[in-house]
C-alpha cells in the first residue's frame, strides 16, 4: 500500500512516524509519502491561496500548483485521487477496508477556505468527509484516513484484533479490562476470569449488543 498526501502543511504529519503506523512503514508494509504543495507552485513567492472570484472571506487554494503537484505526483494515474472535503462521502469502517484493497492512494488536503474546483475537476476521483463539521484543513482528515485504512493491510495489525473491533461485526465493540482485578473499589466482571470461553463469548456479544443500542441505536437497528 503507497499513500502520497499532498497538503501545504508537511509539518503536520509526524504523528504518523509513530507507533502501529511508524513501525508499519519502516518495516516497507506500508509506504507514505508527504508532498509539500508549495514546491509545485510558480509564484516565486511560494504562494498557493488567492481571494475567491464573487467575494467572500477566506482565502481559496490555486488550481494551478495542486494541478502540478498532483500529475507530478502521479502522471499515470495510478492512484485513487481522493479530496479531504465535508461535502464528500462520511467515511466509515466500511470505505477503511474497501480503501485498503487499494495499492495505492493520493490525498489532497485542502486548507482555508477550500480549494479550486477546477483542481478537483480536473484531478480528483472523489470527496470524502469524516463527518458534519469543519475543520481548519484536511490534514488530520487525511491522518483519520491514512491511519484507519492502513491498519488493514496484511501485516500492520493481527487479524483476530480487527475482528473482534467496533463496526467489524455491525455493533460496537464490548468493554475491555486487564490486571488488577480490583481498582478503586471497581472489579473485573466475574465471567472474564472464570476460564469458561463460551460464557465469556456470551458476555461479550451481550456487552456489544447493549452498548450499541444504547449508544448506536442508528446502527444496532440496521
Amino acid at each position: 500500500m503507497k499513500i502520497d498526501i499532498l497538503t501545504l502543511f508537511p509539518e503536520m504529519f509526524a504523528p504518523l512516524k509513530s507507533s502501529i503506523i511508524g513501525r508499519a512503514a519502516s518495516s516497507g508494509k506500508i509506504e507514505i509519502n508527504v508532498i509539500d504543495i508549495r514546491d509545485y507552485t510558480h509564484d516565486k513567492h511560494r504562494k498557493c491561496d488567492d481571494s475567491p472570484f464573487g467575494g467572500g472571506a477566506g482565502m481559496v487554494m490555486t488550481a494551478q500548483p495542486i494541478v502540478s503537484a498532483i500529475e507530478a505526483v502521479d502522471p499515470e494515474h495510478s492512484a485513487l485521487r481522493i479530496y479531504m472535503s465535508p461535502k464528500g462521502e462520511t467515511f466509515t469502517q466500511k470505505k477503511a477496508v474497501e480503501l485498503a484493497k487499494r495499492e495505492r492512494l493520493l490525498i489532497l488536503c485542502g486548507h482555508y477556505e477550500g480549494v479550486d474546483q477546477r483542481a478537483i475537476d480536473l484531478c480528483i476521483d472523489e470527496e470524502i468527509s469524516m463527518g458534519d463539521y469543519v475543520l481548519t484543513g484536511g490534514e488530520i482528515p487525511a491522518m483519520a484516513v491514512t491511519d484507519a485504512v492502513c491498519r488493514y493491510v496484511d501485516g500492520v495489525i493481527n487479524g483476530e484484533s480487527l475482528s473482534q473491533e467496533s463496526f467489524s461485526s455491525g455493533l460496537l465493540e464490548y468493554p475491555h479490562y486487564t490486571k488488577p482485578r480490583e481498582f478503586r473499589g471497581l472489579i473485573v466482571p466475574e465471567v472474564l476470569i472464570s476460564g469458561n470461553h463460551a460464557e465469556i463469548e456470551k458476555w461479550r456479544n451481550k456487552m456489544a449488543e447493549e452498548l450499541t443500542k444504547k449508544r448506536r441505536p442508528d446502527i444496532f437497528n440496521k
